[in-house]
């Protein structure tokens, strides 16, 4: 006789990056790099754990040479993360970085213009639209780190726990 199957909690909020890097692709697993120790971080500043949220990426495979994806690769992988994103349902989608903010807000408006404030994604006809807060990739504040740029980012997850209605944690140290 069967045990009868586990609830499983659908994730409240997810982040979707652009590809996954060379360390994502040995593993099988997005964000597990430089960038996903950093998104960890972030995660565990807003209080939550990794597998308390969901993680994916716009690719699927990583672009050859590490290059920006291209927009027939972004239009073969995108049908995929949108039914991922239907399953899971989450309440907020945060978007690393421009190509996952530009690609799941159909602009193409920059990074700078975007993040900072929640915008509409819309998952398919007839569906209620998930809020969508875009911010920096972790990569992008490895690379041009400044508390600036650091606070920019805990700026927009302080917005996304506030919606979620879940405390923020003071921020302590470096």
């Amino acid at each position: 006789m069967r045990s009868p199957a586990k609830a499983i909690r659908q994730p409240e909020l997810c982040f979707v990056g652009e590809a996954p890097g060379a360390d994502e692709d040995a593993q099988g697993r997005p964000f597990v790099g430089r960038a996903g120790q950093l998104l960890d971080k972030i995660i565990a500043a807003c209080g939550l754990k990794r597998q308390d949220v969901w993680i994916g990426n716009i690719l699927k495979s990583r672009p050859p040479d590490n290059r920006d994806p291209r927009p027939e690769e972004i239009i073969a992988c995108l049908p995929y993360l949108q039914r991922q994103i239907e399953l899971i349902n989450p309440e907020i989608i945060v978007a690393l970085g421009a190509h996952a903010a530009k690609t799941l807000l159909d602009t193409p408006k920059p990074i700078g213009q975007l993040r900072g404030i929640f915008h509409e994604y819309v998952p398919g006809i007839g569906r209620k639209p998930i809020k969508l807060m875009p911010t920096f990739h972790p990569a992008y504040l490895l690379r041009n780190y400044s508390e600036d740029n650091r606070r920019k980012v805990w700026e927009d997850m302080k917005k996304v726990l506030a919606e979620l209605g879940l405390p923020v944690p003071q921020r302590t140290g470096k």
